[in-house]
């Protein structure tokens, strides 16, 4: 019975010595390594490890392909926190109307603003807006609005031109020239504005209606006290 049972205990031991040097020499032989690069390449898909995040379009260009119905189905979002009529009350979030252009954190009626909305300052222009409805948090860390922002640029645009026309009415800005680096376009509106002062250097500019040189080119006049003709 002895004998039986050691005979046993033995092959059961040798079959476990077995299984276990071939488990070794079985991860040896297929052994595995970290691929360099995960998955699969994707034709068409941006790598966002090497920066190739899409440039945001300006939203003077958003604006001017903007639809001021639309504007107003997307402010519905907002309509539980906000007012946007004239004269109305503050909710959970200040009334709206004719925020454009005005101090940022001032004004509505004596509305309690958060601090670090009030440490943003300047004025509500098209960019500003334009920040604040992409993340409120990202722009001021701490605010106490809770909206997480409209991910939709052209959406955006909706609303900020619906929101301009409700009491504020700025002028919208010229969109950049094509090609021309992204800048603000509250800048460039400043800028289109401004219209460039006439140089003294301009010679030969007839008067309208009449043909006539408005300026003598001064070359020509000292030529003729010389007597050269």
């Amino acid at each position: 019975m002895d004998n039986r049972f050691n005979t046993i205990a033995g092959w059961a031991l040798a079959g476990g010595i077995a299984a276990l040097g071939l488990s070794i020499v079985s991860g040896m032989a297929f052994k595995s390594e970290r691929p360099e690069h995960m998955g699969y390449a994707i034709e068409g898909a941006e790598d966002a490890s090497a920066g190739g995040a899409a440039a945001a379009v300006p939203i003077a260009t958003l604006l001017a392909t903007a639809d001021v119905t639309k504007g107003a189905e997307v402010f519905k979002q907002c309509a539980a926190c906000h007012t946007i009529n004239q004269g109305g009350a503050n909710g959970v979030g200040p009334n709206l109307y004719a925020t454009l252009g005005e101090g940022v954190a001032e004004g509505k009626g004596g509305f309690a603003f958060s601090d670090p909305l009030k440490a943003v300052g300047g004025k509500w222009d098209f960019d500003k807006m334009n920040t604040w409805l992409t993340s409120p948090r990202k722009m001021a860390p701490g605010t106490k609005m809770t909206f997480a922002g409209i991910s939709d640029p052209q959406a955006r645009a909706n609303v900020i031109l619906y929101l301009n026309s409700q009491g504020s009415n700025l002028p919208l800005p010229a969109p950049p020239a094509a090609g021309a680096a992204p800048g603000n376009s509250s800048d460039a509106a400043e800028a289109n504005a401004t219209a460039a002062a006439p140089g003294d250097n301009i010679v030969n500019q007839a008067t309208p209606g009449e043909g006539t040189p408005a300026k003598t080119n001064s070359g020509a006049i000292q030529a003729e006290k010389k007597g050269v003709k």
